[in-house]
């Protein structure tokens, strides 16, 4: 039996490890739910899984029918994490943005295991996370398809051997558009994903091929494989959702459907592959595997994520908060779709970044600054 604790219960992710939760129920038992501002929802899951203590963004009264542990906002996620149980315990982090940061360090501390859907919190603070993981001796799982993928590939292999990874990436909304076409696009085009379903800000990630950035900074912290080993692929049918190519020339690649309840029932029952209803199977007949160059020039952004790694430090998380706002601009109907770009180049070029110390602290600090600051200078 393991307690799970889940963050993010209402998100896309949240919902589809219910739905793996629920198909497994003799060996999985929630203790802990994290909800945010979907209320009706989030009551619905809580008298349904009766669990220990719950965690809410915003202070409400949700007259449940029972008693568990209430609390709210950053704090009440913090205690969640924090909260014990006499199982195998696993923190489910599906959160979006940097929130999700400090309920993971909480968590490892708790000696939680950590099933991670939450991009932010290796992008900004990977190396502080692994050095914890090390630490409190706890598992470090990935959600993420293409992470998901990588580690069924590298699975019983000599990681000597390993001479890049490649991530694929389906091109998101995009990605059959030139970039003269893209100039007044609007959130109603780039959140028309056309192989996934995902929330409205991973979306947007995905049409400007930040998430994809993302994916290469997660990748080198979950791997230990250097940055210039990592490749990313353009692979618009989302059927091989990521490949290792060894020293020999031979490639290994993990395909499936564009399904997260197979990747989250990987991350929730690793290492075991048994059935799984919540999940579509993939079909071989008919099936056809198209690849193509994914150009930084096309998507400036995935460019942007190799400048961080290479400037260091704070920087990540610079990545990411000028990100995180310009994303929440755009679907606010406040900047243009290439502004994204835009704000994020401006934020890696200052140079006021480069002392501010590497820790949790000032990661937060800064990036709420950041966001603030963005949201204030582009909001009217």
């Amino acid at each position: 039996m393991k307690d799970i604790y889940l963050v993010g219960a209402t998100g896309s992710i949240g919902m589809q490890a219910l739905d793996v939760i629920r198909e497994y129920k003799n060996e999985f038992r929630v203790i802990g739910i994290g909800i945010g501002k979907n209320i009706e929802l989030g009551k619905k899951i809580i008298e349904e899984f009766k669990p220990k203590i719950i965690s809410v963004q915003n202070e409400c009264n949700l007259n449940l029918s029972y008693e568990p542990i209430i609390n709210f906002g950053d704090e009440g996620l913090i205690k969640l994490a924090e909260y014990q149980s006499e199982n195998e315990m696993l923190f489910v982090n599906a959160l979006v943005g940097i929130s999700g940061l400090n309920p993971t360090v909480h968590a490892i501390k708790a000696h939680k295991n950590i099933a991670l859907a939450n991009k932010e919190t290796l992008v900004v603070a990977g190396d502080i996370i692994n050095n914890l993981v090390k630490e409190y001796n706890v598992k470090l799982l990935p959600i993420d398809s293409e992470h998901s993928a990588i580690l069924e590939c590298l699975h019983g292999e000599d990681k000597k051997d390993v001479k890049c990874l490649i991530i694929t990436a389906s091109g998101g909304a995009f990605k059959d558009k030139k970039r003269e076409e893209l100039i007044d696009v609007k959130k109603e085009d780039a959140l028309k994903h056309p192989n996934w379903k995902m929330g409205n800000k991973i979306t947007i990630d995905s049409a400007t091929m930040m998430n994809k950035g993302f994916e290469v900074i997660e990748a080198h912290y979950l791997f230990d494989i250097p940055y210039d080993k990592i490749k990313t692929i353009l692979h618009s049918k989302s059927i091989v959702h990521s490949m290792v190519e060894y020293n020999d020339g031979v490639i290994k690649a993990a395909l499936g459907s564009s399904d997260m309840h197979i990747p989250i029932a990987y991350a929730l029952r690793y290492p075991h592959h048994e059935k799984l209803d919540c999940g579509e199977k993939l079909s071989l007949y008919d099936l056809t595997l198209d690849f193509k160059e994914l150009s930084t020039k096309r998507f400036p952004c995935l460019g942007y994520a190799y400048l961080a790694l290479e400037k260091g430090g704070i920087y990540r998380a610079v990545l990411n908060a000028s990100n995180e706002a310009a994303v929440k601009l755009f679907l606010e109907d406040k900047i243009k779709f290439f502004d994204i770009e835009k704000i994020i180049y401006e934020e890696l070029q200052k140079d006021e970044y480069k002392d501010i110390e590497y820790n949790i602290k000032n990661i937060i600090d800064l990036s709420y600054k950041i966001i603030n600051d963005i949201l204030e200078r582009y909001g009217d």
